[in-house]
């Protein structure tokens, strides 16, 4: 037995020492995933004031002619998913190399997701609860609290199929083509169903499904298979891949809406992902030497520490803004207006500045510290894989029925819970020192 673990630490081991030093390109890559995300949901909230002074909602980006078709650049969940899974197995591979477990990866992944969150459900509950008692109305209560839930799915997938790492990984450490071979037959099998059946609810299978695969495609990106091909050969599969996206939209089993494809996630994200992990790869090169400007890698560094807070508060920030700029005159332009989007860099700025003062007071909750101090140790794994249920629940709750009052409360209760459940304990061998 004992050499069976030599032998797997050496193979952990001779997989990460290519990726020995970090991936500053796939860290760069996860910050612009984050802001395309942030750009493409400020054009996606149209809030101004027509010419008759009538108050204007609509989704801007969605009438553009070219919005389409830029889904299938814009897209990029796919990519998101599989540069976390790079991520993720290195950081595996490196703490079994050092002597951790499967459960302490788990414990710092709820930790990393779970921590970020809870800030956010203890304000919308505190928010929602100060407006119903001033009577507001419970529709318009209910239109906004669902707007700022919707990224909360993200929360949810990633956390999911982010603890499903070591599983995962074990399978593709023995069966890499079969593992990702029988992802891809089960987003399939759960695609023809959904068609078949005309229940859209069916395709909900696909969240884990998909983003699994994605996930493993970072594993293979881990492993170097995407560095040893030819840049030819980069070319051709991520062509390839697009072609093969084509013929499901024709027939129309496919939205041509990327963004659409989400809702629930088809297989055109698999392909999405397989294109754009060799479209990464070729342009890491030119990107790694732009990386090694020192003020372009503070300001990575600077987005990533705050990559959740920016990621989760961004769109009620978005609304707040909005709403905010309705109160000073001429700072509301009717949406799809020239002028309207002549102030979209502007108000860029302003929410991109907002999020990062809002992100000052709860900066710590970023900064979290997975690692078991002297005197402590890690709590049982029974009390870990609860404390990832309870961070779980809470965001795929809001998948189901969208976020309210009564889900913020719960929510904030059963993250609390997490990472309670996820505290180093004292150590009764080891009592603190007295003088």
């Amino acid at each position: 037995m004992g050499d069976r673990k030599g032998a797997q630490a050496l193979r952990d081991r001779a997989r990460a020492a290519p990726l020995g030093r970090r991936d500053l390109v796939v860290d760069l890559a996860r910050v612009a995933c984050i802001l395309l995300v942030v750009v493409g949901h400020l054009l996606m909230v149209g809030v101004g004031v027509d010419p008759s002074g009538a108050i204007v909602l609509s989704r801007p980006i969605d009438a553009q002619a070219w919005f389409i078709a830029a889904t299938w650049a814009g897209q990029v969940m796919p990519l998101f998913f599989a540069l976390g899974g790079f991520t993720a197995v290195v950081s595996l591979r490196r703490r079994r190399a050092h002597g951790g477990s499967a459960i302490d990866f788990v414990r710092a992944r709820t930790l990393r997701l779970a921590t970020p969150a809870l800030p956010l459900f203890a304000c919308v509950a505190i928010a929602l609860g100060v407006a119903a008692l001033a009577g507001v109305d419970p529709v318009l209560l209910g239109a906004i609290a669902a707007g700022i839930g919707v990224p909360l799915w993200f929360l949810a997938t990633y956390l999911f199929v982010q603890c499903l790492v070591p599983l995962l990984s074990e399978l593709h450490r023995r069966a890499p083509s079969r593992t990702l071979v029988a992802l891809a037959v089960a987003v399939v099998i759960v695609d023809a169903a959904r068609i078949g059946s005309g229940i859209p609810e069916v395709g909900m299978l696909n969240v884990a499904f998909v983003a699994a695969f994605v996930q493993q495609i970072g594993f293979w990106y881990a492993d170097g298979w995407f560095r040893r091909r030819t840049r030819l050969q980069l070319l051709v599969i991520a062509v390839a891949a697009y072609v093969l996206i084509w013929p499901g939209v024709a027939v129309g089993w496919h939205s041509p809406n990327m963004l659409t494809n989400l809702e629930p996630p088809t297989s055109p994200l698999m392909l999405l992902g397989i294109a754009q992990m060799c479209i990464f790869s070729l342009l890491h090169p030119p990107l790694s030497l732009l990386m090694s400007s020192r003020v372009l890698r503070a300001g990575v560094y600077f987005v990533a520490s705050r990559a959740v807070t920016l990621y989760l508060w961004h769109l009620p920030i978005i609304v707040a803004v909005s709403a905010v700029a309705l109160l000073w005159p001429g700072a509301s332009p009717e949406p799809e207006s020239p002028e309207w989007w002549f102030s979209r860099p502007v108000v860029l700025v302003i929410v991109l500045a907002t999020v990062w003062l809002v992100s000052l007071p709860i900066a710590r909750f970023e900064s979290f510290v997975a690692a078991v101090p002297a005197g402590f140790r890690r709590p049982s794994s029974a009390a870990v894989v609860t404390a990832a249920v309870l961070a779980f629940l809470p965001a795929f709750a809001e998948i189901v029925w969208s976020l309210d009052l009564a889900l913020a409360v719960a929510g904030t209760a059963m993250l609390t819970a997490s990472l309670a459940l996820d505290r180093a304990r004292r150590n009764p061998t080891n009592p603190p020192q007295t003088t």
